[in-house]
């Protein structure tokens, strides 16, 4: 099932766009203090979650892992407390890496999958798009993490989500880099999230200071986004 939302690059995109070039290229690189691995680094020490408990892996850059912002309030935790009231048995883990690309998200993929994972959200490609990497590279990166966590696990549910970058690398660059995604969805028939950061992009009171990654408000239009299509999983996983 391929879920696909037409999106158009308002003014205020642009500019949004155009910050993000600099700044995430430069934010995401470097570690900070209030970095939302929690989830990620407890999973280990988790004791609460009961054994039949069902697993949803978020496994992306800087905005799956909620740079910038405190303890829980990244939108994989959001949506943890979602689930949580509505007494569905899932455990989320945030396995989100800050200034993390394809290339290094296939390098890491075998560890982090070292765990019944029944539920994978791939939310990686930003940060190859802001540094020119080239588009076939990016692709190929990811699918190669596709074909792995399907290899892992035949039976697992992906969701991809899309990404859009500034005009900075030519529209060409540009438009075959959102074209990446719907394309690797409707291949690999996963589910698809055309772009996370819909009606938060390029909205400077849903950003923080640096005008780029997503506040705290903003986490939660982000988790939104995410279970318009997730719920939709968790209804297909659920015994009938």
């Amino acid at each position: 099932m391929i879920l696909i939302k037409s999106l158009r690059l308002t003014g205020s995109l642009k500019m949004y766009f155009s910050a993000l070039a600099f700044l995430l290229f430069i934010a995401c690189g470097e570690n900070t203090k209030k970095e939302n691995t929690e989830d990620s680094a407890e999973t280990g020490n988790e004791e609460v979650q009961k054994e039949e408990s069902k697993v949803i892996l978020f496994f992306g850059d800087s905005l799956t892992a909620g740079y910038g912002l405190e303890q829980g309030e990244a939108f994989p935790a959001i949506l943890q407390q979602k689930i949580d009231s509505l007494n569905l048995d899932y455990k989320v883990i945030n396995a989100g890496l800050s200034g993390e690309t394809t290339f290094g998200g296939k390098n890491r993929i075998d560890w982090v999958l070292n765990q019944n994972v029944d539920v994978f959200v791939l939310e990686l490609g930003a940060n190859d798009g802001l540094r020119g990497i080239p588009l076939q590279e990016t692709r190929n990166n990811l699918q190669e993490i596709i074909d792995y966590v399907r290899a892992e696990n035949p039976d697992i549910k992906i969701i991809l989500t899309g990404m859009q970058i500034p005009p900075n690398m030519g529209q060409e660059y540009t438009a075959e880099f959102k074209s990446i995604f719907p394309e690797l969805a409707e291949k690999n028939d996963v589910y698809l999230i055309p772009f996370l950061l819909k009606d938060v992009a390029g909205i400077p009171e849903l950003n923080q200071q640096d005008g780029i990654h997503p506040n705290a408000k903003a986490q939660k239009i982000l988790a939104e986004n995410v279970w318009e299509v997730l719920e939709d999983v968790i209804q297909e996983e659920r015994p009938h």
